[in-house]
């Protein structure tokens, strides 16, 4: 008996008693003729690929970052055109300014460690962790028990509140990582922003921005405010693209 795929949709799991719901493809499947019918098939996937890019994506986390008490605001350093790079400066303006919610960075409070691994070790299980056992299919006190020994990550930094959560480490799924970046020759940060979303939308677990040229600083605002996945990057590229290259 052969099957074929009948339609794709977004559709979430919940863990209804922590009000925390994830985001899968369901895909319904259809027989040949006389056979028996088939149970949807889950897929990990994330729900934010595809966000307006002048909006970016709303804070998943920001509530559950709260809650914990252990972070604050602060006013942080301001930017200067010099962090966009040598030409942002000749222009005295970036070519896109980032014109969405910037919201205010956060650091932990006085004494307070607030990574996933901290909680981890002192036996807290966190919403972050909760989300991720209910994409990976497994028990929380493995994915707990997995961070506290160092043996798996889950990279949610307090100021990328739109990432939702993920956990890379040999006891759970396999995560694939895009690159993206913008250089001295082309590209643009509408263009950056538009990877990205074909790169999650395709099932990048992780992006890295290796942008060298133009508008470095804005491009990565940009690039984080529409990310629903973790970002790396390259800061000696930014050093060296406000010191002549």
């Amino acid at each position: 008996m052969s099957t074929s795929v009948a339609s794709r949709s977004l559709s979430y799991v919940a863990d209804v008693e922590h009000g925390i719901r994830v985001p899968v493809t369901e895909i319904s499947l259809e027989d040949s003729p006389g056979g028996e019918p088939n149970a949807p098939v889950q897929v990990y996937r994330t729900a934010g690929a595809g966000s307006d890019p002048l909006v970016g994506l709303p804070r998943l986390r920001a509530e559950w970052i709260e809650a914990r008490g252990d972070t604050e605001s602060y006013a942080g350093r301001e930017r200067t055109l010099l962090d966009d790079g040598r030409a942002a400066v000749r222009r005295g303006s970036a070519s896109a300014e980032w014109q969405g919610e910037r919201p205010e960075p956060r650091r932990g409070r006085e004494g307070r460690r607030v990574t996933q691994m901290h909680y981890a070790r002192r036996g807290l299980i966190t919403p972050e962790m909760r989300f991720v056992a209910l994409r990976e299919g497994c028990d929380v006190e493995l994915v707990r028990s997995e961070i506290a020994a160092g043996r798996a990550i889950l990279p949610n930094n307090i100021n990328h509140p739109e990432s939702e959560p993920m956990i890379i480490g040999k006891a759970f799924l396999v995560k694939i990582n895009a690159n993206i970046g913008n250089s001295a020759v082309t590209s643009s940060i509408a263009e950056e922003v538009d990877k990205l979303q074909w790169a999650t939308q395709w099932g990048a677990d992780t992006v890295m921005d290796l942008s060298t040229g133009d508008d470095i600083h804005t491009t990565r605002e940009w690039i984080i405010r529409n990310s629903p996945v973790p970002i790396g990057t390259v800061p000696i590229y930014q050093a060296l693209e406000k010191v002549d290259g």
